[in-house]
């Protein structure tokens, strides 16, 4: 078989502030999209950069023409850059990997043997995190735990490190129309055929990680609120707690009154209306967060607005 009719590998890498590394971390990449035997291409999505990373993608690009880029008209987020290579990539499969080179691409050759013999999904999933603080390894295994209980999908220790098939691909693109994603748990729950390799995070290349808490945060209640309604139910349940408490505090009124101590029980009362208070706001703010995503998602705005491309035909959306 001809080089020309094998199967054409795109690997997509989404970007923002990586002047320092990106030209080592593609060049890397070529360098192993090279053993695997297949035409490839890699799409580096420039996700609103405030440095120079398009500017070097353009240059690498000029010397590979099968190096291409995609540059943001501001920094949408990450899930919207990966959406935004998947829309670009033309190959038979797709490999989505981070810039910073915490990805290893030592494992693309078997991640695509995984594929060639039949997995449509090739998940990475994380074997340690000892670059990572023990602070941020709790808050991570928490987030997950917590997603994976509530969420009905397994996305403990996984990363956006994957290879989907061209079937995956065009169905995430074109038949999720959602706004709020959470592309790890699309890719458990869409329930196609799966394998799976276990990595340990590497160093991180360049500067450092360009995720804070709060953005953390917000992907973990994007994950939440996009895979299950339980958190609701809680709203539920707290009413119903606050139902069982107010039925002993009117019993010990009551008691109270009989027995001629009417004045009794003033701490217990304090104590009923914080807890209901409390009870109120945390409620409030499991709704508020489930009609915010409403909102975003009935304005129905797009999911990444396209400033500049190199290497890639307009039409290629």
């Amino acid at each position: 078989m001809t080089s020309e009719n094998k199967p054409i590998i795109s690997a997509v890498i989404p970007a923002y502030n990586e002047n320092q590394g990106i030209s080592v971390a593609i060049t890397h990449i070529a360098d192993i999209l090279n053993t695997c035997e297949s035409a490839w291409e890699i799409i580096v999505v420039d996700d609103g950069s405030h440095d120079q990373t398009f500017q070097q993608i353009c240059l690498l690009s000029e010397a590979e023409p099968r190096i291409k880029g995609v540059s943001l008209s501001r920094n949408f987020g990450k899930e919207a850059a990966m959406l935004a290579g998947l829309a670009h990539a033309k190959g038979e499969a797709v490999i989505i990997i981070d810039a910073d080179l915490q990805h290893p691409p030592s494992f693309i050759p078997e991640m695509v043997d995984k594929w060639r013999m039949g997995a449509q999904i090739v998940h990475a999933v994380k074997r340690s995190r000892e670059e990572d603080s023990a602070a941020k390894r709790a808050a991570a295994y928490c987030i997950n735990q917590m997603i994976s209980g509530l969420g009905g999908i397994n996305v403990k220790n996984s990363s956006d490190f994957k290879l989907l098939d061209r079937e995956i691909v065009d169905i995430i693109v074109h038949q999720l129309p959602e706004r709020e994603r959470f592309f790890r748990g699309l890719t458990s729950w869409l329930g196609f055929s799966e394998a799976y390799i276990y990595f340990d995070v590497a160093s991180r290349q360049g500067d450092e990680s360009k995720w804070s808490f709060w953005q953390l945060l917000e992907l973990a209640i994007t994950a939440l609120t996009s895979f299950t309604s339980l958190p609701l139910r809680i709203v539920t349940f707290l009413g119903i707690t606050t139902l069982i408490l107010g039925f002993f505090v009117a019993s010990e009124a009551l008691w109270s009154l009989i027995q001629g101590q009417a004045v009794s029980g003033f701490a217990t009362i304090i104590i009923c209306l914080l807890l209901i208070g409390s009870f109120i706001m945390i409620s409030l703010g499991i709704i508020g967060e489930y009609i915010a995503k409403i909102y975003e998602e009935v304005k129905a705005r797009p999911h990444y607005l396209v400033k500049a491309r190199v290497g890639i035909n307009k039409e290629k959306e």
